[in-house]
């Protein structure tokens, strides 16, 4: 852990000289390309020692099958191979060597090659072989319509701002990033008409990631003198269960996983910070002049510890992963699509039973809270102040539903997770039968409206608005791509 957080320190530097000395305009991609895959290959290999092979590897025979399979079915290919390399590591890691550990290993950037991997082959599959009348706006924006050269692909999986900790991003951006397009902005104007207006100047990064470093100094000082003093562990205590009441008993369960949290608000918000410092992120600008440092932002807190509902959580939590499984599986799932999706994270996330515990215990959860919400919201948005009184209960409800969800997660095996569940005579999973029960789900709806009424459970609307920024530079800087680029914006918005 203490070399995992030297080394993205280290990150950080590197982003900024990368930025001043490395910069589009001074230096050719190629150049840009090769220091940012040596050093991010040096960085790992520092971290993980010799498993830092296994980067290579993964990503080496995955470029292998895309190109020797063929834009028809590589998707598929690499999909498998890519999962089944991760999970053999990860199954090597957890049974042989060091079972329940939380120290960092390799198999935490592995996760985030992955989905590196299979997002560019579903994207390379959308791009040089579907048709385009075939694909949704979002997929029209990702294609990738030209085979990437080895080192734009080696590049893309094992840079050094996000080899460590990630996050996703997709292959476009990045690579508009690395060329110095990604400052050439698409502004609406009042009359709601699209202005191309390219910018002279890069905007800075420095107060945004100023402002993330200041989140990540918060984000340790409190996993390091409250996160230890609330184990998660303590749920399942003998003496505790026998003599807490069911209030403090719940009570204690939301602040134990609420204490959980900052480690994720740390390593994550860190690695937004390395990216936004090498100039990557650039979103645009609000309303209001602006700049916006999130484009590929991984979470937000304030929306996560005041959600009011399952699906605005999840919504806001790990949000780029979040985004990989709609693109890869919930849009492209033939039936059973939440199921689908909640399966393959589970996969992605490891082999404890516990994440398995998790992951269907959220399918419940998540069907039972869109139940809910589509029977039952609509009777009390009407008030502002019934609407308030709404919110509060919603929001009790939602915390109590994630801390209850999450609990086999953070305590890895299936005794201990079941000895909680037990000692809450499994309450929520009952309610949430009941709820599916009582109250029915709205069905699938054929053609163009499909993916409008069956929207997953991360929002539309972060899609909608990364589609907004995100893909819509031209390499050309001619006006037929600018035209097209909006065009393909403004079905995402329809969407």
């Amino acid at each position: 852990q203490v070399n995992f957080v030297v080394c993205q320190l280290f990150a950080l530097l590197a982003a900024v000289w990368f930025r001043t000395y490395l910069h589009s305009s001074k230096t050719s991609p190629f150049i840009r390309h090769v220091v940012a895959t040596l050093l991010g290959l040096y960085l790992a290999l520092f971290c993980f020692g010799w498993y830092a092979l296994h980067f290579v590897i993964q990503s080496g025979i995955s470029y292998y099958i895309m190109i020797i399979i063929g834009v028809e079915n590589m998707h598929k290919y690499c999909f498998v191979f890519a999962l089944g390399y991760l999970t053999v590591c990860q199954i090597t890691r957890v049974y042989i060597f060091d079972y329940g550990q939380y120290s960092a290993d390799f198999s935490g950037p592995m996760m985030i090659i992955t989905q590196k991997i299979t997002s560019l082959a579903f994207e390379i599959h959308d791009g040089m072989f579907r048709k385009t009348e075939d694909l949704t706006p979002s997929q029209r924006c990702l294609a990738v319509r030209r085979m990437p050269s080895l080192l734009e692909y080696l590049s893309y999986n094992c840079n050094f701002m996000g080899i460590l900790a990630g996050p996703l991003c997709s292959y476009k951006d990045y690579i508009t990033f690395i060329e110095g397009r990604s400052y050439q902005l698409q502004q609406s104007e009042a009359n709601g008409k699209e202005d191309t207006k390219y910018e002279q100047t890069d905007p800075s990064p420095n107060i945004a990631v100023a402002q993330k470093l200041l989140i990540c100094g918060l984000s340790l000082l409190f996993h390091m003198t409250i996160t230890k003093t609330l184990p998660v562990e303590y749920n399942i205590d003998d003496n505790f269960r026998a003599t807490a009441s069911w209030p403090v008993r719940f009570f204690y369960l939301y602040v134990s996983l609420m204490a959980a949290r900052p480690k994720y608000y740390f390593a994550w918000t860190l690695a937004d910070a390395i990216n936004n410092a090498a100039g990557f992120g650039f979103r645009g600008y609000d309303k209001n002049g602006v700049t916006r440092w999130d484009l590929i932002s991984n979470l937000r807190i304030q929306q996560i510890e005041f959600s009011t509902s399952f699906k605005m959580f999840l919504d806001n939590w790990n949000i780029q992963t979040a985004l990989w499984l709609k693109r890869v599986c919930y849009e492209r799932a033939t039936f059973s699509p939440t199921i689908q999706t909640f399966i393959l994270s589970a996969i992605w996330h490891g082999v404890y039973p516990g994440y398995y515990l998790t992951f269907l215990t959220g399918v419940l959860m998540t069907l039972a809270a869109r139940a809910i919400r589509n029977n039952i919201r609509h009777y009390f948005v009407q008030s502002p102040a019934v609407k308030l009184c709404y919110d509060i209960v919603t929001w009790m409800a939602t915390q109590a539903a994630i801390s209850y969800t999450v609990v086999p997660f953070v305590l890895l095996s299936v005794k201990p997770s079941l000895t909680f569940y037990s000692s809450c005579y499994f309450c929520l999973h009952i309610a949430s039968i009941l709820v599916l029960l009582v109250f029915p789900l709205k069905r699938t709806q054929k053609g163009s409206k499909k993916h409008e009424s069956v929207q997953p459970v991360w929002s539309r609307k972060l899609e909608e608005e990364s589609l907004l920024q995100k893909n819509n530079y031209s390499a050309t800087n001619n006006s037929f791509s600018q035209k097209q680029e909006i065009t393909c914006r403004y079905q995402a918005l329809k969407q």
